[in-house]
């Protein structure tokens, strides 16, 4: 079962049932970004969904954030339709069970590492204390008033680490974390982000493509045209 306990398989945190998204374009036409997909996450897994610019990756991440709206087709996360939420609702839901990564790291350049990593604590009003020990946890010990441009890129990408997880989120959302670094660099950076996630069961949802991101991964799913139209196991050799 890739590695997996029978009870990650029988959690679910993520599932998505028909899902539709479509845009008009300028000639009056639509376009379709996501096509009747459908997907199911386990509890503290870990899964790389895997495409060329273009597949309906960065789309379908949009989406599962609450960021935009489908067409047709739900999302649930902890079994909570997240769509059927009203706008401030969604806000904190996603404040406060989501964590995110970018490519561009997305720090806040006129906060210390240790105020990016503080501040989504203090917008749930959490004690700010386990911000220092998380920013031992990725290896910033020392750098906790550094400001992101006195960071290396690999360390800017390990604060946004971090950041999103310092409050527990039950998924963390990667968009091409490691695409913004060199080879090595991202290598370490993906080790630490399977870590720190398989440490706490938190699940994580990796975009990509790069196959490099699919090595830490339970499953790779492989989008095309908006489906997925692969799911293969990589872990036990499965």
């Amino acid at each position: 079962m890739n590695g997996m306990s029978k009870e990650l398989a029988v959690s679910t945190i993520i599932r998505i049932e028909d899902l539709w998204k479509s845009y008009n374009g300028d000639d009056g036409g639509e376009t379709s970004a996501l096509r009747g997909l459908n997907l199911e996450i386990g509890r503290g897994e870990t899964a790389a969904v895997y495409g060329r610019s273009g597949s309906g990756k960065s789309t379908l991440f949009n989406l599962i954030a609450g960021l935009d709206r489908p067409t047709r087709g739900t999302i649930t996360i902890e079994g909570r339709d997240i769509h059927r939420m009203s706008e401030a609702d969604r806000t904190r839901f996603r404040r406060s069970r989501l964590g995110f990564v970018f490519q561009f790291f997305n720090l806040i350049p006129t906060l210390t590492a240790m105020e990016n990593v503080t501040l989504p604590l203090e917008m749930l009003g959490l004690k700010p204390q386990r911000a220092r020990d998380v920013l031992r946890e990725v290896g910033l010990s020392g750098k906790e008033k550094r400001y992101p441009h006195e960071l290396s890129g690999g360390e800017q990408q390990r604060v946004a680490i971090a950041r999103a997880v310092v409050k527990d989120p039950v998924l963390i959302l990667a968009d091409e974390p490691t695409g913004n670094l060199d080879t090595e660099t991202g290598d370490q950076v993906l080790a630490l982000l399977e870590q720190m996630s398989r440490n706490r069961g938190t699940t994580l949802l990796l975009a990509t493509h790069s196959n490099r991101t699919s090595l830490i991964a339970d499953r790779v799913l492989t989008m095309s045209d908006g489906c997925i139209v692969e799911g293969r196991g990589v872990k036990n050799g499965s």
